[in-house]
């Protein structure tokens, strides 16, 4: 990559980000092209898999932490600027008639895995095998105490947006009775909860200790190509400034960021009230906490110990604070600062 950047690259999952009120307010846009760059969506590039892999220059991710801790451990070169945390639904449940009232009652019973197949991370695995474990280590019960199977795979045009393209097998495998419970998770995954009239065995939101919900979107992570950041970590602060600026705005404009959050989803207002809470527009501004960071790499810890991971790295190896704190510089005066702690 040379100093001659003219087009800057995103993407981000369809959650919760500080990217998808930035891209809606027209933030980003207008903070970059103020820079000569142009701003474009993944898609354009024709490289759809550089979501999970990052294998292309100048690009931002911000979304679920298991393919950005995927691809670094393969050796892609990017870098850690920014994290969130956004408490979400996390929920263990079951089908009515089933037996099934706690966390305890799962002892023996089949906890349905969901198998997306191919060659990138299966971070929908990854996700259910975190909660179930988490779950499970609530009542001192470990993954040896129960049964895992694997639900059948959706179908290649399944599309990883709303209850069906993130739930969709799951609970057909759980109708049919192949598993016992399964593992949802936001807005995708309290819809699928109303619209199948399924049972909560548990909810890993209401856990008082944050450790016990570290998952695939807590935290969230911000990552760009190191290259990008090594030879103009102009561009990166001036790109974080855009989303803080927009999490700010978002902190002011709750109808809106819930508006915002819905289209992001493929969800409703009433699922993200449900999944997020009354503090959604509060928890988006990216940052490097120490306590973030630590459970960053439970998480990486977690992903290596059940195969998820090819490779060991070193987290701290992996951040670089340097373009958040020079954000600073590059965000307006005049914007909303409350921020939830």
């Amino acid at each position: 990559m040379t100093d001659d950047v003219t087009t800057i690259w995103y993407t981000r999952c369809p959650v919760p980000t500080a990217s998808g009120i930035a891209l809606d307010t027209g933030r980003l846009e207008a903070s970059l092209t103020t820079a000569g760059l142009a701003v474009a969506p993944l898609r354009m590039a024709g490289v759809a898999e550089a979501h999970f892999d990052h294998r292309l220059p100048a690009l931002f991710r911000e979304g679920g932490n298991v393919p950005a801790l995927w691809a670094r451990s393969r050796g892609e070169r990017t870098r850690l600027v920014g994290l969130t945390w956004v408490p979400e639904l996390q929920a263990i449940v079951t089908r009515r008639g089933s037996g099934i009232t706690g966390p305890r009652d799962l002892v023996g019973r089949r906890l349905i895995l969901p198998t997306h197949g191919g060659d990138r991370v299966d971070f929908f695995r990854a996700m259910a095998l975190r909660g179930f474990d988490a779950t499970l280590r609530c009542v001192g019960l470990s993954l040896a105490d129960v049964e895992l199977v694997d639900a059948p795979a959706p179908l290649p045009q399944t599309e990883d947006v709303g209850a069906d393209g993130f739930y969709g097998p799951t609970v057909a495998a759980l109708r049919a009775g192949l598993g016992d419970v399964a593992y949802v998770k936001g807005a995708p995954g309290a819809d699928v909860m109303a619209r199948d009239d399924l049972l909560c065995v548990h909810d890993l939101t209401l856990t008082t200790d944050p450790r016990l919900q570290v998952n695939n979107g807590t935290p969230r992570t911000l990552t760009v190509s190191e290259g990008l950041a090594t030879r103009r970590p102009d561009i990166v602060a001036r790109y974080i400034a855009a989303l803080r600026d927009a999490a700010r705005w978002a902190a002011g404009h709750p109808e809106d960021t819930a508006r915002i959050v819905a289209a992001e989803t493929g969800s409703t207002r009433v699922g993200v009230a449900r999944a997020y809470g009354d503090t959604l527009h509060h928890r988006l501004e990216p940052e490097l906490r120490p306590e973030w960071i630590g459970h960053l790499d439970d998480q990486k810890r977690f992903l290596l110990r059940h195969g998820v991971l090819p490779r060991d790295f070193p987290i701290e190896e992996w951040i670089d604070p340097g373009p958040l704190a020079a954000s600073d510089a590059y965000l307006p005066q005049d914007t909303t600062t409350e921020v939830i702690s």
